[in-house]
């Protein structure tokens, strides 16, 4: 970048991938200040403006609020180069956690589409050990610890062979229902199917009408839940809980 080369706005912002009112809204808050055209006014970015740009950007990649922002750059140990390195420390992990990600996604296509078997902890290979220590503990506040190590233990008890039948098993169950869903949740397609994820459930807990309910609830309100079920059918989940609603009914 040439060291005397100044940009216009609207230059700016083509270049960078930002809008003109973003730039703006950044020389408002004292966050970018650019230089001015002595001929007519006009907003100009030098070469320290746009290095600074560069660094606002990358900050807010990283969650940076724009106060955090201002806070960092305007330190006066800041340094450019000492930034840059950090920030591509940052990169770089995260790109070995989004290859990671991508890696489990393709793996978990290929286990829907049935090309490859895949146990649990494979479904969650790309997910760090910390996030799943927090989805484990969630669960033992929201469905009770006894039930949910009991979960846990159980699974840990199957052998590899067992684990893969079992996830095979409750693929096929979903994607029957899925075939079920013209038929209605209380047809008798759909009520099959759901008795067979009854018992599937039962490789894990032993579960009482009102779990199996308050599981069709969280299916449906549960974000990561509700992700899941789209992937196979976008309303799954809302045919499994009105499904479910019938069978427990006849339980009762």
């Amino acid at each position: 970048m040439t060291t005397d080369l100044r940009y216009t706005v609207r230059q700016l912002a083509v270049i960078a991938g930002v809008s003109a009112r973003t730039l703006h809204y950044y020389d408002e808050i004292n966050l970018l200040k650019p230089g001015r055209n002595p001929a007519n006014g006009y907003r100009l970015y030098d070469r320290t403006a746009v290095l600074r740009l560069q660094q606002i950007l990358f900050l807010r990649e990283l969650g940076f609020s724009l106060e955090e922002i201002r806070e960092v750059l305007n330190q006066p140990d800041f340094d450019l180069l000492t930034a840059l390195e950090q920030h591509r420390l940052s990169l770089q992990a995260r790109r070995r956690k989004l290859e990671g990600l991508i890696a489990t996604v393709e793996r978990t296509i290929s286990f829907l589409k049935g090309d490859i078997e895949m146990d649990a902890h494979e479904l969650f290979s790309g997910f760090s050990e910390e996030k799943q220590k927090a989805y484990k503990e969630e669960a033992r506040r929201r469905y009770g610890a006894q039930r949910v190590d009991e979960s846990y233990q159980r699974w840990d008890n199957y052998s590899n062979d067992q684990k893969l039948k079992i996830m095979q098993e409750g693929k096929t169950i979903y994607l029957d229902l899925v075939e079920a869903m013209p038929y209605g949740p209380s047809s008798p397609q759909a009520q099959e199917g759901i008795a067979r994820w009854h018992q599937h459930i039962r490789y894990f807990y032993e579960p009482s009408a009102e779990i199996l309910l308050g599981l069709g609830d969280l299916y449906n309100d549960d974000p990561r839940f509700n992700a899941t079920f789209n992937r196979i059918h976008p309303d799954l989940a809302a045919f499994m809980r009105q499904a479910i609603q019938v069978y427990c009914q006849k339980m009762s």
